[in-house]
């Protein structure tokens, strides 16, 4: 998508980040080439703003040494201390011997966090509830930062029991001016990553929102800052006591936001400060106006972890966009495909109110008319969240999820008759929209002796086990040729009504009650996505198309549940493993993940090595 919007595109390589997109000398050699002026390549590296300086290029970003001191975590939090911005008590020396630092750990008292010193974006950062479980989640952090920033070394600090992620913007200039443009509250994650974002952060007093946007200033001048950054704080539930996490030193993700409660344009801002202007505008000119939300939309199963997804966006139609009130921000198109390469996310939806909860209602409505199809996604949750009443009264912390999970995450959902009539009605209203030149055609159903009937079975859509069968009886109607009745199990509908495969509008009644939802086909015309005007989604599945989709596996077989590389193989063929044993640690997407044994047995089946690249559903191993 972006290579069809710009003037003009250079290939710099094959997919892996690693071989393009971090290749600093590529950029620098394209730059040349276009006669480019200033870059941001969307990433910090110290390494690449010299290699722009060198090249007489303008860096859009912090000087290399901010960059340098902002990214490493244990450099950046001794800077705080003397800067006398509050950091979390924790342990951020060199020696990174497991026992230095288990030693640490039994110091500061568990729980702790272990966190990649180069880390960001909840990469190489593991939660250690207890000294048992510190040498597993000491090597998965240590991997995953390996992965992610080419450095496996690692801080500790104390986990705090309550707490909420509050940022705030900052902005500095070559001239010594600098500015907070607010905060934000990301407290709501998963994976320590964020899901939804809001500005500016509710409930706060104004003494504390005051004192950590200073700061957030006082933390950007200790390293001569110069551009974006956002400064990132933990903050205690209880006394709104709030402490140093880090420093990102580039426009985040979540930047949209503070753009729709200070009517500015960030982007605009850095490239003001990177052509060597002051700053727009000054601390003292700056106002809060309203609230905004922003909702990460991500190809991911909530249910399953939020195991991050791929494929293709068979169907995909966003709400409208309204200036000043609804951004939908994506780089990707209906057809576009979510690959292992890069993060899942698929676009930000970002809303805008007089108030927070004028905000909260307009996400909502946005959020039920956001329609993707060919992939999970997170938008069923991101509904659950923004309608649960606890969110709704601010009752933030960055283990939200975890603790009200079973709200979260109901169980039992139902699926009504409607949804499998409705399903029905559009396969017999396609067939019935193919008209040839047979003047009987518009007699389609109709029987002399008898009434014409059909049967027609789906897979459930929740209960994958189970299977529905939708008897279908034409009613013959010269006025109307689209109009049946449908038995599912004792209860008999009649159904009436019209699907049009180019707008993928469903207008049906059921038993005189009116239904118009979005309905659309997969390619292989296998499945069925139904949006209702709820926004809830359903994937309806025809039985013969299951047939097709359905494979079989042993007893104990394990299978890769996204696409990914082989890290590390821990066990071999005609082993003895435990329930709960790791196997295998799988990479995607950055995310390190440890398939284990579901039962105790022999590995009679092990066929992949280490660096090994497999599909999604691909058997790793069979125990039995």
């Amino acid at each position: 998508m972006h290579v069809s919007m710009a003037d003009e595109a250079y290939l710099l390589g094959p997919p892996e980040s690693s071989k393009s997109y971090l290749v600093g000398s590529k950029i620098i050699e394209i730059a040349k080439q276009s006669g480019c002026q200033a870059i941001h390549p969307g990433y910090e590296n110290a390494g690449f703003a010299e290699l722009c300086a060198k090249n007489n290029i303008v860096f859009i970003g912090p000087p290399p040494s901010a960059i340098i001191s902002m990214g490493s975590k244990s450099e950046s939090k001794k800077l705080m201390e003397h800067a006398k911005v509050p950091v979390v008590p924790g342990y951020h020396g060199e020696d990174q011997s497991e026992e230095k630092l288990l030693s640490e750990c039994k110091k500061i008292g568990f729980p702790v966090l272990i966190k990649a010193v180069m880390g960001g974006g909840g990469k190489g950062m593991k939660l250690v509830h207890k000294e048992e479980e510190f040498s597993e989640q000491l090597s998965a952090a240590k991997s995953e930062a390996k992965a992610s920033f080419g450095d496996e070394r690692v801080l500790i600090e104390k986990y705090i029991t309550t707490p909420r992620h509050v940022e705030i913007q900052v902005f500095a200039d070559t001239l010594g001016n600098c500015v907070y443009l607010f905060e934000r509250d990301c407290s709501v994650q998963r994976r320590h990553q964020k899901i939804i974002e809001e500005a500016p952060a509710p409930g706060l007093s104004d003494e504390v929102r005051k004192a950590m946007g200073e700061s957030a200033v006082d933390a950007a001048k200790a390293v001569g800052y110069v551009g974006a950054g956002t400064v990132e704080f933990i903050m205690d539930n209880q006394d709104q006591t709030y402490y140093f996490m880090e420093m990102n030193t580039r426009l985040q993700v979540e930047h949209p936001v503070t753009e729709m409660i200070t009517n500015q344009d960030l982007v605009e801002w850095q490239l003001q400060v990177a052509s060597g202007n002051p700053l727009p505008l000054l601390q003292n000119q700056l106002k809060v106006n309203g609230h905004a939300f922003e909702a990460r939309i991500y190809a991911e199963n909530p249910e399953k972890n939020f195991m991050p997804g791929t494929g293709v966006l068979r169907y995909l139609n966003p709400p409208e966009e309204v200036e000043g009130e609804v951004r939908v921000e994506t780089g990707v198109r209906q057809g576009d495909e979510v690959s292992i390469y890069y993060d899942p996310m698929i676009a930000k939806l970002v809303v805008w109110g007089e108030s927070r909860d004028i905000a909260l209602r307009k996400l909502v409505s946005c959020l039920n008319r956001y329609h993707i199809a060919g992939l999970t996604t997170n938008i069923e949750f991101l509904k659950r969240l923004a309608t649960n009443q606890r969110f709704r009264d601010i009752e933030l912390e960055t283990h939200f999820i975890q603790k009200y999970y079973d709200e979260l995450f109901p169980k039992n959902r139902q699926v009504d008759d409607s949804m499998f009539l409705l399903a029905t009605l559009s396969i017999l209203s396609k067939n019935l929209t193919k008209k040839t030149a047979d003047p009987f055609d518009v007699l389609q159903g109709f029987r002399f002796n008898h009434e014409h009937e059909e049967v027609y079975e789906f897979e459930h859509p929740i209960e994958k086990e189970n299977r529905v069968s939708v008897n279908v009886r034409h009613i013959y109607d010269v006025k109307e040729t689209n109009k049946f009745k449908m038995t599912i199990g004792s209860n008999v509908h009649t159904v009436s009504g019209q699907y049009n495969p180019t707008t993928k509008e469903i207008v049906a009644f059921i038993d005189n009650r009116k239904f118009h939802s979005t309905l659309s086909f997969s390619d292989d015309h296998k499945t069925i996505y139904l949006f209702t005007r709820d926004g809830q989604r359903y994937d309806l599945t025809p039985v013969l198309a299951s047939f097709e989709k359905k494979g079989s596996g042993a007893v104990g077989s394990l299978k890769s549940p996204i696409p990914g590389v082989i890290k590390s193989v821990a066990v071999k063929e005609g082993d003895t493993v435990k329930k709960g044993q790791t196997i295998l640690v799988m990479e995607a997407m950055k995310m390190v993940t440890n398939i284990v044994s579901p039962i105790d047995g022999v590995v009679k089946s092990l066929p992949f090595k280490t660096n090994d690249v497999v599909a999604a559903e691909t058997m790793l191993a069979v125990i039995e």
